[in-house]
């Protein structure tokens, strides 16, 4: 069972995560999202502690489909430190593609062990690993070794992604995560049953600095894994108030950064100022060119489509916002969002 599970490493590479402020801020790994294009924009107006690509299929990028998922890797150098986040139910996928992460330079892996998407799980990744303990220690021993350059030596650290259970809350399963001695641990706060329909259980999030103190007693507390808490924050305000209260070192925002990319922007001394809505159109034409410049080429790495679920975030809360809304969901370029946007600037 998980608790006769042993450690993988004794004690694995910290490197930038031991330099972070706390409580430090970090933008989740969202697929279709946080591509590198909106990460630019990010970076612009207000950067994140730690970036996150979107989470890349490890089989994927061991395939002959390796050149359509590498653009999901692209990255610029502004955005350091930035950690690459793999999924897979294979080690030996994720060996090969720990060896590409470091190869790219990357200041981190991070391994998603909590996607509940569906088609994830069925490739053995995610949330399935919750499942398989064994299983998901074997991924975590493959990542670590395939980050081991052969090169120039470097060895870059692997943290881990996870929830807090799959179909109940199952604190063996954090325990063993743990026992790893990751340099960090991110937790969304809500099972794989729960999905996103009921409040995160931030209140868990003492039991798990508690656990961690525990299981990592032998341990300096600057070289103890840094707990992340995930689930329900949009606002910087927000993340500081839970930090506070709960007690983790770092707080991730996935869902906040819908239509705010310069929700960091004050990130050290509290929210972003906000926006008007000639702001955020000139935001939103900017992000939509670029878009379109990297990705929309001869080469279609990806749809134009996929800008629309920014164009529902960047467009609220003011007048004749929804019937703009309604007119950018049949755009087919960013010309035709020009076209739109800009007698209103």
């Amino acid at each position: 069972m998980i608790q006769h599970i042993s450690a993988v490493e004794a004690k694995p590479p910290r490197y930038f995560w031991s330099s972070l402020p706390r409580p430090f801020f970090v933008l989740a790994p969202m697929a279709n999202v946080t591509d590198s294009i909106f990460r630019k924009v990010i970076t612009k107006y207000g950067k994140p502690d730690v970036f996150w690509t979107e989470f890349v299929s490890a089989d994927g990028l061991i395939s002959t489909g390796q050149k359509r998922l590498l653009p999901d890797l692209k990255y610029f150098a502004k955005e350091r430190p930035i950690v690459a986040q793999l999924f897979t139910g294979n080690p030996e996928s994720m060996r090969k593609a720990a060896e590409l992460v470091a190869k790219l330079k990357f200041d981190g892996l991070d391994i998603n062990m909590g996607c509940p998407d569906r088609a994830v799980q069925k490739q053995g990744g995610g949330a399935a690993l919750m499942k398989k303990p064994e299983l998901a220690l074997e991924i975590l021993r493959a990542a670590r070794e395939g980050v081991r350059s052969k090169e120039d030596g470097v060895n870059i650290p692997v943290s881990i992604k996870t929830r807090i259970g799959f179909n109940q809350v199952d604190l063996k399963w954090i325990e063993l995560l743990l026992m790893q001695k990751l340099p960090a641990l991110t937790v969304h706060l809500r099972t794989r049953k729960e999905m996103s329909d009921v409040p995160a259980h931030w209140e868990m999030m003492p039991e798990i600095i508690r656990l961690r103190d525990e299981i990592q007693a032998d341990l300096k507390p600057s070289e103890r894994t840094l707990i992340i808490g995930n689930g329900d924050v949009e606002t910087i305000e927000k993340g500081r108030e839970l930090a506070a209260k709960y007690g983790c070192d770092g707080i991730m925002i996935g869902r906040g950064i819908f239509g705010k990319p310069w929700l960091f922007e004050n990130v050290r001394k509290g929210d972003a100022k906000p926006k008007s809505p000639e702001q955020r159109l000139k935001i939103l034409l900017e992000h939509a060119k670029l878009f379109e410049k990297s990705y929309c080429g001869k080469k279609r790495i990806k749809n134009f489509e996929v800008m629309k679920k920014h164009f529902k975030a960047y467009v609220s809360g003011w007048d004749g916002a929804k019937e703009l809304r309604a007119k950018l969901m049949v755009v087919e370029s960013a010309k035709d969002v020009e076209k739109l946007i800009r007698p209103l600037l």
